[in-house]
Formats: C-alpha cells, structure tokens, sequence
C-alpha cells in the first residue's frame, strides 16, 4: 500500500509537472529530448558522475538518456524536484543491470 501511494504520487507529478510554462501531461518514458533536458537537469555532483559513467562504460547517447528518465522518475518517488546525485548513481546502476541481464539472455 505505501509502494502504491508513492508510485500513484510520483505519477501525478509528472503528469503535472509544467516545461516551458505548458502542461507537460506525461509520463518520464514518453518525454521528448528537449523536453527531459529542461526537467532531468542533475546537479552538479550528479552530472559528474553521468560524466564519468558515459566515460567509463561506455554508455551511448540513447543510454543517457534513459538514466535521465529513470533518475527523473526516482526523484519523483523521493518528492524532489531536482536531480541529485543518488538519484543518478541509482539509476546507472539499474542500467548496468539492465546491461548485465541482456548480455545473459
């Protein structure tokens, strides 16, 4: 029940959630490019370390993106409007996991 309440929460932030003073009416998956740039923005000590990860894994352009969706919507859950660096860290590490089960498949 509390898992339900925070997803149901953090849904309706983002279909809330405002880009360019317009109603976004999204879910994080369905954000265009420009669109996650304005509202997936980390601070610094998270972009560090997207910086560092893209660097060191080897991470593509489309992956980047989905670290940002998946950080967004893990802010989301927490409440917060901004990207922090646990937010990042949590959602590389689901990447690489991702990773991981398709090279096992």
């Amino acid at each position: 029940a509390q898992v339900r309440t925070r997803v149901l929460r953090a849904r309706a932030v983002a279909a809330e959630r405002r880009i360019d003073g317009k109603p976004a009416d999204k879910r994080n998956a369905r954000l265009t490019l420009a669109e996650l740039a304005r509202v997936a923005r980390p601070d610094a000590a998270g972009h560090a370390l997207l910086a560092a990860a893209m660097d060191r894994l080897g991470l593509s352009a489309r992956a980047y993106a989905k670290v940002l969706r998946i950080a967004r919507t893990l802010a989301d859950l927490d409440g917060e409007t901004g990207l922090r660096v646990q937010h990042i860290a949590e959602a590389i590490e689901y990447r690489l996991l991702d990773r991981h089960v398709a090279e096992a498949a």
